[in-house]
Formats: structure tokens, sequence, C-alpha cells
């Protein structure tokens, strides 16, 4: 597939999304949209505030327990990022993996992809690099891998966008990309809400810019009609989800164009753009297993879990209360 045909293909997927999800009862966008080059730029941001405590923590748990995750990755391992991003956790892992033989980073957003397989390259000159654009959360082609241990790298508690049924799929579809290997899984860990919903509504406005720029990207690559300053960033609490919703609230009612249609908005009505489950340990081990995995170790802080996860295995639940 040409570089063309690719972008064809993902402008058409994000015109359906948006079709989709504006039509919807309940209006909501997949968070996978979110990052395009400015929101990549808006996210990286958001990962220096001092409100958003998820990065640091995990970045902690990576460099304290290094030897360690890299032991559990084995020797000569390939190493398979979902969402790489900029991929600045992945490095602290591969420096201290024991020869790994590649590093296969998956993202949705191109340009990231693109900057990140180049860093990677200059940083680790011997590492054979095979960068994938796709959007981790449905099925994909993956390149050769060669023989030996795989494993799945998936940080930055990005596993509590997916409700259950869909992490359930991911986790399943991932367990069969390592072939009956390990995987190494960041979780954000059940806290006060106030830190949660300081986290995902900062005190410099840097999230509602990440939020609102999913509209600006609608206006300019879907010829939509949205009013920037008539949206506002709202971050939710779910209970029942145990989730940090994101929103985009509508202050006033309009009829708004995008993507060829129509959409009526009512006052104070909504998009839902993401959603950040939090778990506990026992949560995520019943989750992990349905999908086939057991929890097999555990690396973690007062805020955050770094999880090693093996393939078809049995591990009760009680021993990570």
């Amino acid at each position: 597939m040409t570089e063309l045909d690719l972008q064809s293909r993902w402008s058409e997927a994000f015109r359906s999304a948006v079709v989709s999800g504006l039509s919807a009862p309940r209006k909501r966008l997949p968070s996978c949209w979110l990052y395009d080059a400015r929101g990549c730029d808006l996210f990286n941001a958001i990962t220096r505030l001092d409100d958003y405590y998820p990065t640091r923590a995990e970045t902690e748990i990576l460099l304290r327990h290094a030897s360690d995750i890299a032991e559990f990755c084995g020797e000569g391992a390939a190493l398979l990022e979902y969402g790489a991003g900029a991929g600045v956790k992945t490095e602290l892992l591969i420096d201290a993996m024991n020869a790994p033989r590649l590093y296969v980073p998956i993202d949705i957003a191109s340009d990231e992809l693109l900057t990140t397989t180049e860093r990677m390259g200059r940083r680790f000159s011997s590492l054979q690099i095979s960068p994938v654009i796709a959007d981790f959360t449905g099925a994909f082609d993956l390149p050769a891998l060669p023989p030996g241990p795989r494993v799945a790298f998936f940080p930055g508690s990005t596993i509590g966008n997916l409700d259950r049924r869909e992490a359930i799929a991911f986790l399943t579809r991932m367990r069969a990309h390592v072939a009956g290997g390990r995987a190494i899984i960041g979780v954000d860990l059940k806290k006060d809400r106030n830190i949660l919903l300081s986290a995902y509504d900062d005190s410099e406005g840097v999230t509602a810019a990440f939020n609102l720029n999913l509209l600006a990207r609608i206006n300019r690559e879907l010829d939509g009609g949205f009013p920037l300053d008539r949206f506002a960033h709202k971050a939710r609490w779910n209970e029942a989800e145990s989730a940090v919703e994101m929103h985009l609230v509508s202050l006033d009612a309009r009829e708004i164009p995008a993507a060829g249609r129509d959409f009526e908005f009512r006052a104070g009505e909504s998009i839902h753009t993401e959603s950040s489950r939090k778990y506990d340990l026992n949560s995520f081990a019943a989750l992990a297993e349905a999908a086939g995995w057991r929890l097999a170790r555990c690396w973690r802080n007062a805020q955050f879990a770094v999880l090693g996860l093996e393939a078809n295995l049995a591990s009760p639940l009680e021993a990570w209360s």
C-alpha cells in the first residue's frame, strides 16, 4: 500500500468515525483521533504537567526496576509496542534489555511514528526497527518477526481507554501477536477522584486544548463548522466504569456542518472523546485472565503499576490483593 493509499484510507476512516459518532444518540468519538500532529504535541506537553502524574509515576517504576523488567523480557526478544507515540519510556526498556532483536512500534499517528523511528534508529543503531502505521485496537498485519521470545509493550495506562469488551479483544490479539510470549502493561491505579480529575483537567488548560483540537481537526480535514469558543472541555468521573471521562460540551443549541452532513446539538450536550479507566490489581488480573493471560509480575508505586503478563497460565487473583 502506497503512502497516498494509506492517507486516503485513514481520511475515510476518520470521516466514517465522525459521521457515525456525531449521529449517535449519545455523541462520541474514538480517542485515537485526538492524535493528529498537533494532538501529539499537546499530549506530550500534558505528560510534563504538574497535574498529570501518570507519566512521572510510570517512568519512576521503569527506571527503578529496569533490570528486573528487562530480565522478564528475556534475551534476544522482539519488542512490539502498541501506541508507540514518542517512545520515550521505550528507550528506557530497550536500553536495559539483553540483545533485543527487533523493535516494532505501532501507532496511528504516522508523522510522530516516523520521528520516533528515526530517533530510535540513531539511539540504537544496531537494532532493527520495523514501524507499523495502524490503529492497534483493530486487526492489522505485523512484519516478519525473527525466532526467539516476543514481548508486547503497552505503557501509559492506555489500556484504560478501552472498555471491557474492547480490552479483552485487544489483549487476545496481543497474545496472538507474541505467540505465547509475554507482555508488559502500564496500569493507572484507583485513587482519590480529585487527583484523577485534576490530571484530566489541568490548571494550565493544556488538556482542554488537546481535547478541543479534535474539533479543529474536524474543521480542517472534514470541512467542519465547529466554533471552538462555543465548546468547553469537561472531565467527569464515572463511578460505574471507574473511569475519568473527557467530554466536549456545547454551550448552546446549534446546527453544525461536518463531513457533508449537519449535526444538531442541544445546549449542554456533549461529545464523549475519551475514557480512562482505573484498576486495582485484582480487577486487572481478572481482565487479563479473560483474554488468556496470567499476571506474573508487578512493579508498582503508590499511584501506578507496571505489570508483567505471561500467556496461557493460571494465576489466583488473591495473590495480587
